[in-house]
């Protein structure tokens, strides 16, 4: 128990670090304790520290290149899913599935396949059948918004719509509880989200609907009201850089040249906030909207 505690210090510690070394600690904490906290001995206190374990390697396994440690964090929940059965423990076994769900999308995303976001996907889905709206609001939320990230990188890889349109339901399946009185700063996240979902169906489709939507009173506008520069400054430039996004491709549609300047504007200091702020690979994609961005204000400033 006072490794198991050990590790619960240390992963905490290694949350709020930029390194790594806590949260190894953290793991080799977990693992001490499993020598003793055996299956056969005491099993859910033994499915518990698997759980834990996962937790500090999927920690890991976010911030290192490779799959390895998401790997292990898998594992570990599928472990703790023999013990955490939903006869026996429906709601950590809810948990469990949640956690295993959150790790297979972390691996499918540095895959090119979809089969780990689909199994993301089946275990979010299997979370909620405990996780209710009923019986745990917040966490019915959560898991409908992770429900919803799973399904819109899906919809990204695909060539249809209906896993964005899935998504865009889970998002405001989630929004019914995540309120901005309750919860302000998950809203936000929440609107966010559907603000993506809704720009990527647009881009898909001829009209100009879903782009709007997703500017407007529906996300990113909502989301800012929360997110702001002051509060969350990276957050902030996330979703202004995401609604400039959207409005350059709405520009691009109805000819406006003042829309597309203003989105060059937003996409270039999302940029500079994120670049500056240390987040690498969300600068890295406003950037690579830049050009385009940019092109189309010159283009249609010529007209």
């Amino acid at each position: 128990m006072t490794q198991m505690n050990l590790g619960n210090a240390l992963r905490a510690l290694g949350e709020r670090e930029s390194g790594t070394a806590r949260l190894e600690e953290a793991v080799a904490a977990y693992r001490e304790a499993l020598q003793e906290r055996t299956r056969a001995r005491t099993p859910l206190e033994w499915a518990g520290t698997q759980m834990n374990l996962g937790n500090a390697l999927a920690n890991l396994g976010e911030r290192e290149s490779g799959t390895a440690r998401l790997e292990e964090a898998v594992a570990d929940y599928r472990e703790a899913l023999k013990e955490n059965t939903r006869e026996r423990v429906p709601l950590q076994w809810a948990m469990a599935q949640m956690n295993l769900g959150a790790a297979l999308r972390a691996l499918g995303e540095r895959e090119s396949g979809t089969a780990r976001l689909e199994e993301a996907v089946a275990a979010y889905r299997e979370a909620l059948q405990e996780r209710t709206r009923a019986r745990t609001p917040l966490e019915w939320a959560k898991t409908q918004v992770n429900l919803g990230a799973a399904l819109a990188i899906l919809g990204e890889r695909e060539s249809g719509t209906a896993r964005l349109e899935e998504a865009v339901a889970a998002f405001r399946e989630a929004m019914q509880e995540n309120t901005r009185e309750r919860v302000p700063l998950e809203w936000a996240g929440t609107q966010n989200n559907l603000g993506n979902a809704l720009q990527t169906l647009g881009a898909r489709e001829s009209g100009t609907a879903r782009l709007t939507e997703a500017v407007a009173a529906a996300a990113y506008r909502e989301a800012l009201q929360e997110r702001t520069r002051e509060r969350v400054p990276l957050e902030w430039a996330k979703s202004s850089g995401n609604q400039g996004v959207a409005l350059m491709l709405l520009a691009e549609r109805s000819r406006d040249v003042k829309m597309a300047k203003l989105a060059v504007q937003q996409i270039e200091v999302a940029f500079t906030i994120l670049r500056d702020g240390g987040d690498v690979s969300s600068a890295a994609e406003f950037e690579a909207q830049l050009p385009k961005a940019r092109a189309l204000a010159q283009k249609l400033a010529k007209r």
